[in-house]
């Protein structure tokens, strides 16, 4: 029976708790095995793929774990994990040499022996006599299995799979490479979890997942706003996260009926928007230049850059998103003061009086830029970014912002500028005070005041 939830700041529909929701479907749990994950030497994008592809199907993954390259671990991984989901993916551990073991943990977790399958052998075999080579005597470990394990042909490389049925789970077991992960995943996965879809579909759920991109408010603020539609009791199930000064909201609609699951997501979003107001960039990959770009061309506006600090870095990244000619006059980088008067007409008299970084000597290249390029609008970045050069008055990270927009009808310009105090070491000041620019343009193009924009600002 749904569970109906009222909520008074909120026009919700029916919400069903998001506990609910594990009792009847399937999960899985992902295992990645290999010294290299463990230590941060390669980054497991396997997991990532896997989970991705397994929520689309409708099957959540509550676990990733991570296992070195040591047989008795790997096989305590596989007794919790056949204990704990009902499908079992493991990559990695496949290959042919000493700290490959991945066959043998398996074996040691089920109790029995491992043998060789003549079909995987002969399959290895021939892959090596297709390119005129002779196959190496340690490549014969990789024919071999767990009795009672299914051998998986590998399309695209020597290593097959093995697929078994052990305790509450199914395990797959592919190869760690992802070229040969992707294809047996598609090949010889993904027929067997529409099989079990159609002979039992209780144990399928429609999932869908959205990210909404912010960037202007801290986390604790955009949950605060969110309010109700951040209980974790509710479904969609919504949460957080933070990467390089954006904060992304999570959203994740999981029902039985796919129309429900797809309406209370679209729900979701557009009430997550509406709270969320003008700090909200895009969705998904929608990147802060894209918007930006996006609200220029909208407008028929132009934009000329004058940067110092930052290095050209918002030029760059407007320039980084197609279609951006239409828009991008052009930019400058005055990393010296005599560069900011001799290309930007700033007066060195205002720069000995009150300092290169400073809110007069911002506005000035703001100005300057509008009058050198023509554009309608520019925008201007100076500051310390670090390691050195702070003092107590200007520690690392000041950082000011201008905006400059010419007047379409008397062509006077009017220039505004706002003070940050970013944190982080100098690539992440940098990196922070071009989303701020582009973010102060976003807000002036919308014609929302600056100073909603509070994110690395000093609250009066």
């Amino acid at each position: 029976m749904k569970l109906l939830v009222h909520c008074n700041h909120i026009d919700a529909p029916h919400i069903t708790p998001i506990a609910s929701l594990y009792n009847a479907a399937m999960h899985a749990i992902i295992l990645s095995i290999g010294d290299e994950l463990v230590l941060g030497q390669t980054v497991d994008t396997n997991s990532a793929y896997l989970s991705a592809q397994l929520a689309s199907r409708g099957i959540m993954t509550r676990f990733h774990q991570t296992i070195a390259d040591d047989q008795d671990a790997i096989a305590q991984a596989f007794t919790w994990a056949s204990n704990e989901a009902d499908l079992v993916i493991v990559t990695g551990g496949l290959g042919p040499t000493e700290d490959d073991l991945t066959r043998q943990a398996l074996a040691q977790a089920m109790g029995v022996e491992l043998v060789v399958d003549e079909e995987s052998l002969a399959a290895i075999t021939g892959y090596f006599a297709k390119r005129n080579r002779i196959m190496p005597d340690r490549n014969r470990i990789q024919a071999m299995q767990p009795r009672g394990c299914k051998a998986i042909p590998n399309s695209c490389g020597t290593a097959p799979g093995m697929q078994v049925q052990f305790s509450r789970a199914m395990i797959f077991v592919t190869p760690g490479v992802p070229s040969e992960l992707f294809a047996m995943f598609r090949l010889s996965v993904v027929p067997y979890l529409d099989e079990l879809a159609a002979a039992q579909p209780a144990l399928r759920r429609t999932i869908l997942t959205q990210k909404i991109n912010t960037f202007g408010l801290g986390e604790s603020d955009i949950a605060e706003k969110l309010g109700e539609l951040m209980d974790r009791k509710r479904n969609p199930l919504m949460g957080t996260t933070v990467s390089d000064g954006l904060v992304s909201v999570r959203i994740r609609s999981e029902f039985d009926d796919p129309q429900k699951a797809q309406a209370e997501l679209d729900y979701t979003i557009t009430q997550a928007e509406r709270l969320l107001g003008p700090v909200v960039i895009g969705r998904e990959s929608q990147t802060m230049q894209a918007a930006l770009v996006e609200l220029l061309l909208a407008k028929k506006a132009t934009l000329a850059t004058a940067e110092s600090c930052t290095g050209g870095l918002v030029a760059k990244s407007i320039t980084d998103v197609a279609g951006s000619s239409a828009v991008f006059a052009g930019g400058w980088v005055t990393y010296a003061n005599e560069m900011k008067a001799a290309q930007l007409n700033v007066p060195m008299s205002l720069i000995e009086k009150h300092g290169a970084v400073s809110k007069p000597v911002a506005r000035s290249m703001a100005q300057g830029a509008i009058e050198k390029s023509g554009a309608t609008l520019s925008v201007a970045i100076t500051g310390i970014a670090g390691p050195g050069g702070g003092t107590e008055a200007k520690p690392v990270g000041t950082i000011w912002i201008a905006i400059g927009s010419r007047d379409q009808a008397t062509g006077t310009i009017a220039t505004d500028a706002r003070l940050y105090y970013l944190p982080g070491d100098r690539e992440q000041i940098r990196d922070r005070a071009a989303k701020c620019a582009m973010q102060m343009l976003r807000f002036h193009i919308m014609g929302i005041p600056l100073d909603e924009l509070r994110w690395g600002r000093k609250q009066k």
